[in-house]
């Protein structure tokens, strides 16, 4: 994601928006038909001759497109989801399991796979793609920090989810970690999600019997972090030493994630960060995120905010000052009036490869195929 130039996001004008302004409109069919429709036109314009997206600089990015494509509504008989898919497919890797080639770089083995675990599980196939993405889930567990790594349940690497099984884990791996589990079906009272479970709580700043970290009261908001591990450590700042202050990417993810879990909303780590979303209730940046740095991620925040306020289920969200939210109509207000001319979403902050226009496009589309009108 490229430094953002100096605009409103820069100056630090975007917050939670005024309860003076007026609340969007939920979107018409015709409308978010067109909205999906330039998106999904656009990525047929920029796709490799492959069948994948921007595959030079990440072979991840095709499976955030094609599950963005397919859950906006392409079918995957449809060009260009059908090419993607292709794609994907010649990335299994039956002996080792996985789904990221022949011979993937062990940094991308995790995030590659689950992402193309999401994708084959969006087109709906069981009898093509159920054996590859079984495979898939098994090789993914062996990834899982635990016993298998010398970890015990005491380690704060112990439930996360790295790159690989070498890299340090992080919630924005072992949320994907568990988006592809739970597309591959596996339960909630399985093992990965119950070490999952020990990680992501240490990854929120909450004092409590699931976190004893030296830091998990300093804060106490109930906002999650990066990555509990050595230490800890967060994305609001580029300084190893400032606050370990939570975000709303990760917040959202770790909500998400502890409910794939079985995990109650009545649980004190679910309710406090409820309460934490409530208080920063935005879809004009990325929540928590000082000023300067608004932009950062904000696409990322989309799509893990959509699938986790569609798994509360609530049509409503009431924030801290009791103002009622049609979330969907928010997401897809800001996300319509951030739609390039040509039917691209790009972010200018070019951060965590936010400012490829490709993964960007995936990111919306999977965002926007949770305020599809009913």
């Amino acid at each position: 994601m490229k430094k953002l130039a100096l605009s409103i996001l820069g100056l630090g004008l975007i917050g939670v928006a005024s309860a003076a302004d007026p609340a969007p409109k939920k979107p018409t069919k015709a409308e978010w038909d067109a909205v999906a429709t330039k998106g999904t036109t656009y990525l047929k314009s920029t796709q490799d001759d492959n069948g994948g997206w921007s595959t030079k600089q990440n072979i991840g990015i095709t499976g955030v497109v094609v599950t963005g494509l397919l859950e906006t509504g392409v079918k995957p008989d449809d060009a260009p989801a059908a090419k993607g898919l292709t794609f994907i497919e010649g990335l299994v890797n039956p002996k080792a399991g996985h789904i990221a080639g022949a011979d993937p770089r062990v940094g991308l083995q995790n995030y590659v796979t689950s992402v193309n675990v999401m994708a084959l599980a969006a087109a709906k196939r069981d009898a093509k793609y159920k054996p590859a993405i079984g495979n898939a889930a098994a090789f993914l567990k062996k990834l899982q920090w635990d016993d298998g790594e010398g970890k015990k349940t005491d380690d704060d690497f112990f439930g996360g989810a790295g790159y690989d099984s070498k890299s340090r884990p992080d919630l924005s791996n072992t949320q994907f970690f568990l988006d592809a589990l739970k597309d591959a079906g596996t339960p909630a009272d399985d093992d990965a999600f119950k070490k999952a479970t020990v990680f992501v709580s240490r990854c929120q700043n909450l004092k409590s019997e699931h976190n004893d970290r030296p830091w998990s009261g300093k804060i106490n908001d109930g906002s999650f972090i990066y990555s509990a591990a050595a230490g800890g450590s967060t994305k609001t700042s580029d300084d190893p030493n400032a606050e370990l202050t939570g975000y709303g990417s990760m917040t959202y993810a770790g909500i998400k994630s502890m409910i794939y879990a079985g995990v109650s909303k009545d649980d004190p780590r679910v309710k406090t960060a409820l309460e934490w979303t409530k208080k920063n209730y935005t879809l004009d940046a990325n929540p928590g995120m000082p000023p300067q740095l608004a932009g950062r991620g904000l696409y990322y925040y989309y799509h893990t905010f959509a699938k986790t306020m569609s798994l509360l289920g609530e049509d409503e969200f009431t924030d801290a000052k009791g103002v009622k939210h049609d979330w969907r109509a928010d997401l897809f207000a800001a996300l319509a009036k951030r739609q390039k001319p040509d039917g691209s979403w790009t972010n200018e902050t070019d951060r965590w490869m936010e400012g490829d226009p490709n993964l960007v496009t995936g990111y919306a589309l999977m965002a926007l195929s949770h305020c599809k009108p009913k």
